[in-house]
């Protein structure tokens, strides 16, 4: 089996360059939330992040966000509302880090 550009995975550091290694996060009941990240990286032409708060990190839980480039070139998250975007998501981030755990 060989992998096609859509599916190979590809570690960035574009929120970590403008944000350094956490970011605060509203959330619906407008309180900020700071969240680490925990990785970035490129699924065929999305990018996305793994996110974690303190809380989650104890349950070993990630939030994963598509990262989105504004045209006045700063970044956004967006919620990853479908459960198979999830999935790739999910199973990218565990395939990039089982990839650099084998190096």
């Amino acid at each position: 089996m060989h992998d096609s550009d859509a599916t190979q995975v590809k570690r960035v550091r574009v929120l970590q360059e403008v944000y350094g290694r956490e970011v605060g996060l509203v959330a619906d009941s407008g309180n900020e939330e700071l969240y680490r990240i925990a990785a970035e990286f490129q699924l065929g032409s999305n990018l996305y992040a793994a996110l974690q708060t303190s809380a989650m990190k104890k349950e070993d839980e990630l939030a994963f966000f598509r990262i989105i480039q504004l045209e006045d070139g700063e970044y956004t998250l967006e919620s990853l509302d479908d459960e198979d975007e999830w999935e790739e998501a999910a199973e990218a981030y565990d395939e990039l880090l089982f990839e650099e755990a084998a190096k």
